[in-house]
Formats: structure tokens, C-alpha cells, sequence
């Protein structure tokens, strides 16, 4: 875990990332027993729902409603009375140990999640890299020592890979092509650890048949793992099913087609975001989030991968990311000055 710094705390506050008054980590941590939670199947889950005692859990109920509105509605409260507190559950494992608040609607029992966590540097800088560089937009706030981040919704990777390989109607071609970009993504801003139970899957109908996104759920390993190939998920054991899939669909030449279709994408995006990502580098240039050995190991494989001394000259892990970001997305970052006016707008 690494303690969130003045000036990231500063960026946070800056962007509407920070918030006052919002739930307390150490609130939670105050439960009186906790119960194994299964699944349908009556499988272990590895959460655990918590109880409290029944002041500590009126205060929770109050509170907790007011961090989702905060979190959905940016602390409009004109739809708290019909929301009400449903279940906490919390896990032991990982370093944030995040508690998942589950919070119900009273006319329609619709339910929605979010997390409560510690707040770690490491994720934070994930969460926002991915809130910029991805597909996709992340909603999360932090408050003191607290980080509040919503539920991403999708199939678990590795549930995907025991129950959906194998349906007539999944399209092998258009989900190893989305492997290869998700890939892509991950080592460009080098988050790793995308074992295939940290990421999840959409499914999207589409014209005659179905168009699929990876996203990672788990931040927590964002520029920390000294390893070069721990940023590349096809070198992961839990994804071998899935690099088997891409290989056994995809040649060399189509690969290689959907990585400098990525890198364009994420060029763009980086365009976009210029100056909030110049400002979050500044940040994570000063930053220190992997160990001493940790950053000396990868900056030497990086150097050594790419031919690219460079590398070795990086002092932090930001400089590590930044570097890397110049060295796979310079050919791309080329060709905007020639479609400029595609963001400028």
C-alpha cells in the first residue's frame, strides 16, 4: 500500500475525484462476525458478509446511501429515501481487503454495488490511467484515507473461460481480436497482474452476432511488477486458454493489425487528455510506487526489449510509464497532426 501524497491528493480535488464526508475504510472494519458467502452453486466466493451491531449498522445505513448518491448522483440526495442499505460484504484477500456495498432500490429491489477500500497510490494511478488511455470512463472518489469505487459489471474471466468458450453462438475471431487489443492496453501503460480472474467480459449483441470487451477490474499491480512480461497478459498461465484461442484464429499479420489499430485509439485518447495526463505523470515522476529492485529490473528489460539505453535513465516508475508510453505510441502520435481535427472539436 502507498499513502496518497499532497500533490496527487491536490490532482484528486482538482478533477472531483476527492470528496468530504463520505464513508470512513475504518468505519467498516468495526464488524461484530462475518459468514462465508456462496455462490448459487453453494461454492465458496471468498467474501464474506459482515454484521454490526445495531448502531454501528444504523449509522452505516445512513452514511453508505449518501456515499452512492455521492458516487451516481454527485451528492444529489433527492433519491436517498427510496434507497436503503441491503448487505456489506467484505474480502480478506488482496492488499486493498475492499468491503462491497450493496445498495437497494425499496420499490423495485433493483440493487446496485460499489466498493470501499483503502486508499492506495498504486490504484489510483490505475484507475485514472484507465479513466484516460481505455475505452472505457471510471467513476470513483476518495475521501481521507477512504477510496470509493463504483462496480464494473461483466463476466469474470475466469468464469468466462470455464462456461462460455464453448457456447455454438461465442465468435472466436471477434474475441481473440479483443484480446489482442485488451493486451495491447495493458502493456502500453503497463498495468499488470490481468490474471483472468482481475478482468471481466461484455457481451454485446450486434448485426447477426455478438462484439466483446475486456475490462480490468483490478488496478492494484498499475507500474509495480519489476517483470516486462507480467504487463502482457498472454504470459499469464490463467489467460492460456485464451492465447490459445488468439493463436489458433489469428495470424501474425491480423495481430499485428488490431495492436496498430489500439495504439491509434489510444492515441487519440491521450490527445484528448493531454494535459491531464501531463499533469498526472508530473505526479507519478516524483512518486514512489514499486520497490527500488522492482524499478531497476523492469527499466533493464525494457532497455533490453527495445534496444532503447533510454530506459535506464528513468527514476521512478512514472518515468518508466511515461517512457514507454512515448516508445509504443510515438508511430502513432505521428499521424495525428494529419486528422487533427477529429479531437479538436
Amino acid at each position: 500500500m502507498y499513502k496518497v501524497n499532497p500533490d496527487l491528493r491536490e490532482f484528486l480535488q482538482q478533477h472531483g475525484r476527492q470528496k468530504k464526508y463520505l464513508v470512513d475504510y475504518a468505519d467498516l472494519r468495526r464488524f461484530t462476525y462475518s459468514t462465508a458467502l456462496k455462490d448459487k452453486h453453494g461454492n465458496d466466493t471468498m467474501w464474506e458478509t459482515v454484521s454490526y451491531d445495531s448502531r454501528d449498522w444504523d449509522y452505516l445505513r445512513e452514511v453508505l446511501v449518501e456515499t452512492y448518491a455521492a458516487l451516481r448522483t454527485e451528492g444529489d440526495l433527492t433519491f436517498v429515501p427510496q434507497l436503503d442499505l441491503a448487505r456489506i460484504d467484505f474480502c480478506p484477500f488482496g492488499n486493498s481487503q475492499p468491503f462491497r456495498i450493496r445498495i437497494v432500490n425499496k420499490f423495485n429491489d433493483n440493487y446496485d454495488h460499489y466498493y470501499v477500500k483503502q486508499a492506495d497510490a498504486s490504484r489510483i494511478y490505475g484507475l485514472e490511467l484507465e479513466h484516460m488511455l481505455s475505452p472505457n470512463r471510471i467513476t470513483f472518489l476518495t475521501s481521507g484515507n477512504t477510496l470509493i469505487e463504483e462496480h464494473i459489471p461483466g463476466i469474470p474471466g475466469d468464469v468466462f473461460i470455464k462456461q462460455y468458450m464453448d457456447d455454438p453462438n461465442f465468435n472466436k475471431i471477434r474475441f481473440a481480436k479483443e484480446f489482442v487489443k485488451f493486451n495491447e492496453r495493458c502493456f502500453v501503460r503497463l498495468l499488470g497482474d490481468m490474471r483472468s480472474y482481475n478482468f471481466v467480459v461484455n457481451i454485446t449483441p450486434d448485426i447477426e452476432d455478438y462484439q466483446y470487451r475486456i475490462r480490468a477490474i483490478d488496478f492494484d499491480q498499475q507500474s509495480y511488477e519489476g517483470r516486462k512480461n507480467l504487463y502482457l497478459c498472454q504470459f499469464l498461465k490463467e489467460n492460456y486458454p485464451l492465447v490459445e484461442l488468439t493463436l489458433n484464429n489469428l495470424n501474425k499479420d491480423s495481430i499485428e493489425q488490431y495492436q496498430a489499430e489500439e495504439r491509434t485509439l489510444m492515441s487519440f485518447r491521450l490527445a484528448t487528455s493531454r494535459y491531464r495526463l501531463k499533469h498526472l505523470l508530473d505526479i507519478m515522476h516524483k512518486d514512489e510506487i514499486a520497490p527500488p529492485e522492482k524499478l531497476a529490473q523492469l527499466r533493464q528489460e525494457l532497455a533490453e526489449y527495445y534496444h532503447a539505453p533510454h530506459f535506464l535513465k528513468c527514476g521512478s516508475m512514472g518515468d518508466v510509464v511515461k517512457m514507454h508510453m512515448k516508445q509504443t505510441l510515438r508511430k502513432s502520435m505521428k499521424l495525428l497532426p494529419r486528422v487533427r481535427a477529429r479531437y479538436d472539436d
